[in-house]
């Protein structure tokens, strides 16, 4: 009679197919190089560093580290605030300091947005332009103003043309560089497809650089916003620099650094209201 193998029950099965590993998940690392943060830390860290930046002020100012004549603490900045908006309509100032951050800014992008592309497209285009536009860049605005003063005064368009002057070039040789900077195989593939000339500016180069277009005028719009308070500093009645002048003359530096601040919120909620619009209108660029 046959003996039947008895099987040793201490040892486990193996399978005969391939075995399917379960994933363990990547264990996220503090301060690691390239590692992301989620919004709600992001929006957290970014908080928490103005609290503090609030209370190193208050710390030396309430101190008396500091004399209230050259730094106000934060309570007097805001009881400055409220009196400027009660008696001295600074909410008009607010919107004539905006509508001409955006007049001068949208009058750069009119012009430096077509130009670039042009620039970035044609390199005969480029070599025609790029020399003059890479000179004026490097020309402060504010030099400018002695000239525009005596050309169109100190009204409304002296100050528009300041800012379009320090837009206009930053915004030519980005968004030239942008264009510029297409991938190659992109091209010959729509070549290959039939494209013609005009269709790959039309259909390869401008959709593949606007991304990139959006996220250069974001970037000139802050640099505007510098310009402007400069116009406003000399030869205004009105706006945020003009304010900040006029507070100047009278030691008020609760009103300068309150000025300061509503320039730098108000530049924050375009720069992310910016970023937003961009997102939204360029979802597919990030996929």
């Amino acid at each position: 009679m046959d003996a039947t193998p008895v099987m040793n029950s201490s040892k486990p099965l193996i399978p005969a197919g391939p075995v399917a590993v379960a994933a363990t998940p990547r264990r996220r690392r503090a301060l690691a190089p390239l590692e992301p943060v989620s919004a709600r830390a992001r929006w957290l860290l970014g908080l928490s560093f103005f609290v503090l930046f609030v209370l190193v002020w208050a710390f030396f100012t309430l101190g008396g580290f500091v004399s209230p004549t050259f730094l106000a603490s934060p309570a007097t900045m805001v009881r400055e605030g409220v009196l400027l908006f009660a008696q001295y309509n600074f909410l008009h100032d607010i919107g004539m300091t905006v509508w001409r951050v955006l007049g001068g800014f949208v009058l750069a992008a009119v012009i430096a947005v077509p130009l670039g592309i042009a620039m970035g497209t044609w390199k005969s285009v480029e070599a025609f332009f790029e020399p003059f536009v890479s000179f004026c860049r490097y020309l402060p605005a504010s030099a400018f103003i002695p000239l525009l003063i005596l050309w169109a005064g100190i009204g409304e368009t002296q100050k528009l043309l300041v800012i379009f002057i320090g837009s206009v070039f930053q915004v030519t040789l980005m968004v030239a560089v942008t264009v510029g900077s297409a991938r190659r195989d992109l091209v010959e593939a729509a070549y290959t497809l039939g494209a013609n000339s005009r269709g790959i500016v039309a259909r390869v180069l401008i959709p593949g650089a606007a991304p990139g277009i959006a996220e250069t005028l974001r970037l000139v719009l802050g640099w505007a916003w510098t310009y402007v308070i400069v116009a406003e500093l000399i030869g205004s009645s009105s706006g945020i620099g003009h304010m900040i002048t006029d507070s100047q003359a009278l030691l008020n530096t609760g009103q300068i650094i309150f000025g300061i601040i509503v320039i730098g919120v108000i530049g924050l909620i375009s720069d992310l209201a910016f970023k937003a619009f961009n997102r939204r209108l360029f979802a597919w660029s990030t996929l």
